[in-house]
């Protein structure tokens, strides 16, 4: 058998050479493609009734790849925003191995074929400053978790960080002198800089004391670093005390990006330019940042407030008393 016709060394190849060596992807998105990778070659090779070291390229056709997805939307719940994104994958390996092995272009526009379902695009949850305030006020700070909890909340609320942005943070990330800033390592290798207030500065400072640079600044209660998933916890975890405060906080799905929007919005309505928020949440294009403006229901009703038309006694007869206009309009 041609070792060319093995999708394994393709795969590898795919991996290590293409996604690390060539594109340098980050490593979520590399985690992304493997764990695709991981739940289609089991499912091939049952359908085909071959071991999985036995596949060839062409077992995965475009007929297995409807039906995996159909899979992993009906047996696993995905989503059809998780179900793209492995299609996403499957497209990239197709496209890699089409380019490298001109035999197989055939397989692979027959595997890009498969299209994208439609989604539609999520409404943009955010906090009010009253909501945000009681999230703020759940810890509690008489205790070291409270105080590491409020910690991260407010740090996450004053720099807009994504959860695994917050994961990472060093203690050499931070300068808490008297212009207190921190360094994030954002999505794709990027970094940017943002300024933190007094108040977090005075809140980390203790958190840090006497650790060195290397060491991750935020830790669960076993010394360890907290992951994305245990800062995703802790939030549900202090939304639920704060609903006692704010009950409209259980109307809302919140998570760690909702406090990164709420963060965009609330610098919007403090007159902060659009442009200065794309930089300080990491926004590649300008068009990311602009939703914030599309969906601020408050800057809305002041912008109509400004361009409403007061209500005069000339404009105030009802339509039916144009009888020349509407004859007009019915002669049409």
């Amino acid at each position: 058998m041609n070792e060319k016709q093995r999708i394994g060394g393709w795969i590898r190849r795919f991996l290590m050479e293409y996604l690390v060596g060539e594109r340098n992807l980050a490593r979520n998105t590399q985690a992304s493609y493997r764990d695709t990778l991981a739940l289609l070659l089991p499912f091939t090779a049952q359908r085909v009734r071959q071991p999985v070291d036995h596949l060839d390229v062409e077992d995965i056709s475009a007929d297995v790849v409807r039906s995996f997805l159909q899979h992993i939307e009906q047996k696993r719940s995905c989503s059809i925003v998780t179900r793209n994104q492995r299609l996403a994958a499957i497209h990239a390996l197709a496209r890699f191995i089409g380019e490298r092995c001109p035999e197989y272009i055939a397989w692979c526009s027959e595997i890009r074929a498969v299209p994208f379902k439609k989604t539609p695009k999520p409404t943009m949850t955010y906090l009010e400053k009253p909501e945000m305030d009681a999230l703020l006020n759940a810890p509690d700070c008489s205790t070291r978790q409270g105080q590491r909890d409020y910690a991260l909340i407010l740090f996450l609320y004053n720099s807009g960080a994504r959860a695994d942005e917050a994961a990472r943070l060093t203690v050499g990330d931070l300068e808490l002198g008297r212009s207190p800033s921190v360094k994030i390592n954002g999505k794709g290798g990027k970094t940017r800089y943002c300024p933190l207030w007094t108040l977090t500065a005075g809140v980390l400072a203790p958190l840090i004391a006497e650790r060195v640079s290397h060491e991750v600044v935020f830790l669960n209660r076993r010394k360890q670093p907290l992951t994305r998933f245990g800062i995703r916890t802790l939030v549900k975890r202090n939304v639920l005390k704060a609903a006692w405060q704010e009950p409209s906080l259980l109307t809302k799905q919140v998570s760690v990006h909702t406090i990164r929007h709420t963060t965009g919005v609330h610098l919007l309505r403090a007159g902060v330019d659009i442009n200065t928020i794309r930089a300080w949440l990491g926004h590649v294009s300008l068009n990311t940042t602009n939703v914030y403006a599309e969906v601020d229901l408050e800057m809305k009703a002041k912008a109509l407030a400004h361009c409403e038309i007061p209500v005069s006694e000339q404009h105030s007869k009802p339509w039916h008393d144009y009888p020349g206009v509407m004859s007009f309009l019915r002669a049409l």
